[in-house]
C-alpha cells in the first residue's frame, strides 16, 4: 500500500484541502472511494474513540481479519482491505477542521463545494480510473446525499450509511422541535476539538504532528472562525434557505446508491436514508435495513462483501450480479434475538403492507382493531406525565415493518403542545421488547415527534402512511379548542408472537425510563429540551394536552402489517 500523507487539493477559492491518500502499491488506474469531514484524518480511530473501539473488538473481536487496523479513522473505511481489493482510499479534512484551513461551517454550501472539487480532482488523477465513490457512516454518509445533489461528472456512486438528509426534519428539528441533546456534545466534542488551530487537538500518529494543523490559534480566533450550529437552529424556528441549502435536493440525485439505514437510529440518520430510497431521482438505488450500534454493520463481513459487490459492479464495471439484485435487503428483527435474517423485497414499503388502524380509546387507555362510537377523552401533564395506549394480546404472529403515523385530536390549556410519541411491545410476562440502538442499548420499536403549531401539512408530499409538514408558518392553539394533528412516526421492524401487546405512548416530553443512564434509557442522547426552545410558560409548569378519542374524533395509529 502506497501512503501519501497532506496531500493538496486546490479548491475553486484557491483554499488548499488536505488528504490522506492509500493506494494499491501497483501501476494500475484504480476506482477510488473518497470520504470529506471534521473528524480529522490523522485522529486515529483508537485514540480519539477508544470506548468504541474497545467496544467493537470485545463484542466482535475477529473482525476485519485480514487488516492490522492500523490505519483506521472513525466512521471510514479501513484503507489496508480496501487497497487489497483495488481501491485508492481518500480522506480529505473538510475546510475548518484538521489539517485544512479555513472557515468551519458544518454541511454548508462551501463545505459541499469542496467535496465537489475533490472528487473531481480526485477523477482525473494518473492513478485513477476515472469513477469516484464515497462510502462512509454519518458525518460521512450525510455529505453523500448533498455532494450528489450538485451532480459531478467523475462521480459514479454512493453508499450513504446511516445518513440523515433534511437538516430540518432528521437532525436539528424533530417536527419542529429542537433536538439539541446530540447536537450540542457532538459538536463539542467531535467537531471543535479537531477544529484548524485547535492547539488541544490530537497528535497524528502517522505525521507525528497535531492532526490540527501547525497553526496554532487563540480561543478568540478559533470563535471567529467557526459558526454556531445551535445557536442557529435555534434562531430558525422555521424551515428556509438555511435549511435547505444543508439538505439533498431529490430531484438531482441521480447517482446510483446504496442506502443503509439503521432500523433503530431514531432521532438521526434513518428517515434520511429511507426518504432517499423512496424520493431520489436516481434509477438505479437499492435500500439496506440493518440493526445494531452506529458504528457496528459496516466494518462486520457481510455488510463489507455487500459494499464491496456494489462498488465493484459501478466503479470496476464488474458484471457481479448485483443489478440484479432486489432492491430492498432487510434484516428482520424478533424480540430477544440477536440474529438478524436477512430477507430481499423488491420495494418499500413493502408490498404486501396492509395499512392497519389501531384506535385510541381514552376511556380504557386501550388500542381497539374496530372504530369506536363513543367518545372520550383523557388529559394529561404535558411536565411531567404521559399516556399509555395498550392493545389486546396479539392473535396471531404479526409482523410491523414500515413507516407508521399517528393521526390525533388534540387540545391544550396552552398556545401550543409537544408531542412525543413512543411505540412499544412488551411480551405476555410484561418483558419489554427493546434493541440496541445507534447508541442507545434499550430502543423502543418507533419514536415520531410533532409541535403542534407546526402541523400544516404540505398536500403534494404527504402521504396517508408519511405525512410531511411545510414547517413555514406557526399556528398557535386556542386554548380548550380541539385540533386534528398527524405526527410522523419513523419506520420500524419486528416480527411479534402471538400473545404480545403493543402500547403507543404519548407524553409532553422525550421518552425516558426511569432507571438507567442516558445510553439505555430509551431515547439516548437524542433529547429536546433546550429552554430557549420550549418555553416554560407553554410546555411545562401547569400545561396540560388532552387526547380525544372515538365518535368523529377518531384517534388512530397507522400500522404497517404485512401479509403472510
Amino acid at each position: 500500500m502506497i501512503i501519501e500523507r497532506d496531500v493538496e487539493i486546490p479548491a475553486d477559492d484557491g483554499l488548499m484541502l488536505r488528504a490522506d491518500i492509500f493506494r494499491p502499491d501497483n501501476e494500475q488506474p484504480a476506482p477510488i472511494i473518497m470520504t470529506q469531514g471534521p473528524y480529522g484524518k490523522g485522529v486515529e480511530y483508537k485514540d480519539g474513540y477508544a470506548a468504541h473501539w474497545e467496544w467493537l473488538l470485545k463484542t466482535h473481536p475477529g473482525i476485519l481479519p485480514n487488516s492490522t487496523r492500523s490505519y483506521m479513522t472513525w466512521e471510514t473505511v479501513d484503507p489496508e482491505i480496501w487497497t487489497s481489493w483495488g481501491y485508492v482510499c481518500i480522506r480529505v479534512d473538510s475546510r475548518g477542521t484538521g489539517r485544512t484551513p479555513g472557515f468551519l461551517d458544518i454541511f454548508s454550501p462551501r463545505e459541499i463545494k469542496d467535496f465537489y472539487d475533490a472528487i473531481e480532482w480526485a477523477g482525473v488523477q494518473s492513478w485513477s480510473n476515472g469513477k469516484v465513490g464515497l462510502l462512509g457512516i454519518s458525518y460521512y454518509a450525510i455529505t453523500q446525499w448533498l455532494v450528489a445533489s450538485l451532480q459531478p461528472p467523475h462521480l459514479a456512486a454512493i453508499i450513504p450509511w446511516e445518513g440523515a438528509a433534511d437538516y430540518y426534519r432528521d437532525v436539528t428539528r424533530h417536527g419542529g422541535i429542537v433536538s439539541n441533546g446530540f447536537m450540542e456534545a457532538w459538536y463539542e466534542r467531535q467537531v471543535l476539538s479537531n477544529q484548524h488551530g485547535n492547539e488541544k487537538g490530537k497528535t497524528d500518529p502517522w505525521m507525528h504532528q497535531l492532526a490540527t494543523g501547525p497553526e496554532k490559534l487563540s480561543e478568540q480566533e478559533l470563535l471567529a472562525n467557526r459558526t454556531d450550529p445551535v445557536g442557529d437552529v435555534i434562531e430558525l424556528s422555521l424551515d428556509s434557505q438555511f435549511y435547505r441549502d444543508r439538505s439533498a435536493d431529490w430531484s438531482k440525485v441521480t447517482v446510483p446508491f446504496l442506502s443503509a439505514a439503521n432500523i433503530a437510529g431514531f432521532g438521526l440518520h434513518p428517515r434520511g436514508n429511507f426518504e432517499a430510497f423512496t424520493q431520489a431521482a436516481s434509477a438505479q438505488k437499492w435500500l439496506e435495513i440493518h440493526p445494531g450500534r452506529h458504528e457496528e454493520w459496516f466494518y462486520l463481513q457481510k455488510p463489507m462483501e455487500m459494499q464491496k459487490r456494489f462498488l465493484d459492479h459501478f466503479l470496476k464495471g464488474m458484471s457481479n450480479g448485483w443489478d440484479l439484485e432486489p432492491s430492498v435487503l432487510l434484516h428482520v428483527r424478533k424480540p430477544f434475538s440477536t440474529t438478524f435474517p436477512l430477507r430481499k423485497e423488491p420495494s418499500w414499503p413493502l408490498e404486501s403492507t396492509h395499512w392497519t388502524k389501531s384506535y385510541l380509546c381514552a376511556s380504557s387507555k386501550s388500542l381497539s382493531w374496530e372504530p369506536l362510537a363513543q367518545e372520550s377523552n383523557i388529559t394529561f401533564s404535558a411536565t411531567n406525565e404521559s399516556l399509555t395506549f395498550t392493545s389486546p394480546p396479539l392473535e396471531q404472529e404479526t409482523e410491523i415493518t414500515g413507516p407508521l403515523a399517528a393521526k390525533l385530536f388534540i387540545s391544550s390549556s396552552t398556545t401550543d403542545v409537544d408531542l412525543f410519541l413512543t411505540l412499544q411491545a412488551f411480551s405476555p410476562s410484561g418483558q419489554e421488547v427493546t434493541f440496541q440502538g445507534t447508541l442507545d442499548t434499550h430502543t423502543p420499536l418507533a419514536q415520531g415527534w410533532l409541535r403542534a403549531s407546526h402541523r400544516k401539512l404540505d398536500p403534494q408530499l404527504s402521504l396517508p402512511y408519511r405525512p410531511y409538514h411545510t414547517h413555514d408558518e406557526i399556528q398557535p392553539l386556542e386554548q380548550g379548542k380541539v385540533y386534528k394533528v398527524d405526527v410522523e412516526i419513523w419506520p420500524t421492524c419486528i416480527v411479534l408472537p402471538a400473545g404480545f401487546t403493543l402500547v403507543l405512548r404519548i407524553s409532553g416530553r422525550d421518552f425516558e425510563r426511569e432507571e438507567g443512564q442516558i445510553f439505555n434509557k430509551g431515547s439516548g442522547p437524542f433529547l429536546h429540551t433546550h429552554e430557549r426552545d420550549r418555553s416554560a410558560a407553554v410546555f411545562a409548569g401547569n400545561a396540560e394536552t388532552t387526547v380525544w378519542t372515538g365518535g368523529e374524533r377518531e384517534s388512530f395509529l397507522l400500522l404497517p402489517v404485512i401479509k403472510n
